[in-house]
């Protein structure tokens, strides 16, 4: 994550200038282990995949995310601190151990979302997943359905372009929902031209329709954040990563403009991305750039 805030322009003092009226994040995913640079923030915790009332992640998925959106750092000296460190989390655990879903569990956990989130001051929701299949279509509609009224009760969503790339019309079901912001992954060169890069399967928006997607792109491969495990951090690559990079954008924003509407969040997020001079259906309107964004 270190490299992630130098690349975006997302210094300490940048980050402690936001440090203003709270804002929780909701993320829905494999759940969130109790992690030292978590502490004291996880407001509340709802499994809809066992069922179980205790904190926990049997992936690793959630956590790495929530890590990443807004890990302290305290096991690492700041070094692997997420974007916004002062937020607070709302976590739905709607996948299981092995990062699977069903479309009846996502949609329970957007509606919790959505009737929680005056409760918890939830502004944001973080959604590092791509769900449902070709014979499920009519589900996966009714989930979009679900997931524009959860745009349209003022809640930011962010929603990953997910890894189907490189063909044209690839992103994810819900990261094509027209309201919501769709972020693909760009290294933008820092690891030249290795093979494996998040960049290169990144899913594509489709040029044939009017609007275009993905909306943003951020870093996403190699993102060191918090593990489910002993050792603290580990390493995960994917557009899971750099979506929870803009929803910790988001978080900043908010924090230091709680006024602002989801609208406004996604037009001054958009507007203020690095041009990388990618295809759009490839970047979208380009680079997030954390520090054109909290400009003064």
């Amino acid at each position: 994550m270190y490299r992630v805030r130098k690349q975006l322009g997302c210094s300490d003092s940048l980050q402690q200038s936001c440090k203003g009226s709270p804002v929780t994040v909701a993320v829905l995913d494999t759940g969130i282990y109790k992690h030292p640079d978590l502490t004291g923030r996880i407001v509340e915790f709802k499994d809809f995949v066992n069922h179980r009332d205790r904190i926990y992640d049997d992936s690793g998925h959630g956590t790495h995310i929530a890590g990443c959106i807004g890990g302290s750092g305290l096991m690492s000296n700041g070094k692997y601190k997420g974007i916004a460190p002062h937020c607070f989390f709302c976590i739905g655990k709607v996948l299981d151990q092995n990062g699977d879903g069903t479309i009846e569990s996502m949609y329970h956990g957007m509606l919790w979302v959505m009737q929680n989130r005056i409760n918890y001051n939830i502004r944001i929701l973080n959604i590092s997943v791509g769900i449902g299949e070709p014979r499920e279509a009519k589900k996966v509609e009714e989930l979009k359905g679900l997931l524009e009224a959860v745009w349209q009760s003022g809640i930011v969503v962010v929603c990953a372009a997910g890894n189907a790339g490189p063909k044209d019309g690839t992103i994810s079901p819900l990261g094509n929902c027209r309201k919501v912001i769709t972020v693909g992954c760009h290294d933008d060169g820092y690891f030249g031209n290795r093979s494996d890069l998040c960049e290169n399967y990144s899913g594509r928006g489709d040029t044939s329709v009017l609007y275009r997607k993905p909306d943003i792109v951020a870093p996403g491969t190699d993102i060191k954040s918090c593990s489910n495990r002993g050792n603290y951090y580990v390493k995960k690559s994917g557009t899971s990563m750099a979506t929870p990079i803009v929803s910790g954008a988001a978080a900043l924003l908010l924090q230091k403009y709680p006024y602002l509407n989801n609208d406004q969040v996604k037009r001054k997020i958009v507007y203020s991305a690095r041009d990388l001079g990618d295809p759009w259906n490839k970047q979208g309107w380009g680079m997030l750039d954390i520090a054109n964004l909290l400009q003064d």
